[in-house]
């Protein structure tokens, strides 16, 4: 198949981009580069797939027939979208119907990525589809979950309105290997602080909760729904729920440091627990993550080692 990838040179672009690859699909990657990185797809480009640097909220520069066309173009971190508030809602609406477009008219299959974001700080616990949320639409992370709450209405509304054939992924906290360790998520600020001597930064006591994915299990979820013909939304995550406490315990003992806890305040709006239902998911897909966190924390502490990223703190 020819499959566009838009957000295609990110952390979890650029990993759905070498499955494609893997199964021998011609793929287009599509990446302005503002948070994704060139060092991601170079093999792929070394390989024959195409690389177009682009912002999808302005142009969509592909041309002739595609059967897939996957959107994973946005800012996923707090520190990148919080940095670049117009331009996360640009490319949550307009870049989002533009990639529709062109799914459109190739009568392509679209993926929309979605995100967990979706259901605020949820009043509901574990989540399923059918959970409406607890966003705030005027917060400070208000300009990624309402952007991510926009794209969801937009594909639904192309699916009803024009036949189109869409589905949506709703993604929780996915880690692993080529994560940026200056994003802000979770465990690459554990991860290379432990690996640098820093202390590892707890906001609020810990106690708030997170399911985290590995990367290839998000990956093959993705790729099942892709294959399956299923609208959406569908929750693709983790099940083992822990506090970040546990987290950054199991970073400590991956790592082997010594670093210390220490506290600061609990951002605004931070969500207190998160875990998907996935129900849904193992009914419709067969599909449910098989990776265990010390192999996945194991995989992302070889890749910095490998990359050498903590060599240029």
């Amino acid at each position: 198949m020819r499959v566009v990838v838009a957000g295609g040179a990110g952390f979890l672009g650029s990993h759905l981009s070498d499955a494609f690859a893997a199964r021998g699909d011609e793929v287009i990657i599509l990446d302005n580069l503002s948070s994704g990185s060139l060092e991601n797809v170079q093999h792929l480009i070394d390989a024959g797939h195409a690389f177009v640097q682009c912002d999808v909220s302005q142009d969509v520069p592909v041309d002739g027939k595609v059967d897939v066309v996957c959107n994973l173009a946005s800012p996923a971190s707090p520190p990148y979208y919080l940095e670049y508030p117009l331009e996360t809602l640009a490319v949550g609406s307009e870049g989002t119907r533009r990639l529709l477009e062109l799914a459109d008219a190739s009568k392509a299959r679209f993926l929309q990525a979605s995100t967990s974001e979706v259901y605020g700080d949820p009043a509901v616990h574990p989540q399923p589809e059918s959970y409406w949320g607890n966003v705030n639409p005027v917060g400070p992370r208000s300009v990624y979950d309402e952007a991510k709450r926009f794209g969801e209405a937009l594909v639904t509304a192309y699916r009803s309105a024009r036949g189109t054939n869409t589905t949506i992924v709703r993604i929780f906290n996915t880690y692993g290997p080529r994560l940026d360790p200056g994003d802000g998520r979770v465990v690459s600020n554990f991860m290379f602080q432990a690996m640098t001597g820093r202390d590892l930064t707890i906001y609020g006591d810990g106690s708030q909760t997170r399911s985290l994915i590995y990367v290839a299990d998000e990956v093959r979820g993705l790729l099942a729904l892709l294959d399956s013909g299923h609208s959406g939304p569908m929750n693709i995550g983790g099940q083992r729920e822990q506090t970040i406490l546990e987290i950054a315990q199991s970073i400590l003992e991956v790592t082997g440091s010594s670093s210390k806890l220490v506290f600061e305040p609990l951002p605004t709006d931070d969500p207190t627990r998160r875990r998907p239902d996935i129900t849904l998911a193992r009914e419709v897909l067969g599909w449910e993550p098989t990776t265990s966190l010390t192999e996945g924390l194991t995989a992302l502490r070889d890749d910095y080692v490998a990359r050498r990223v903590t060599e240029r703190a």
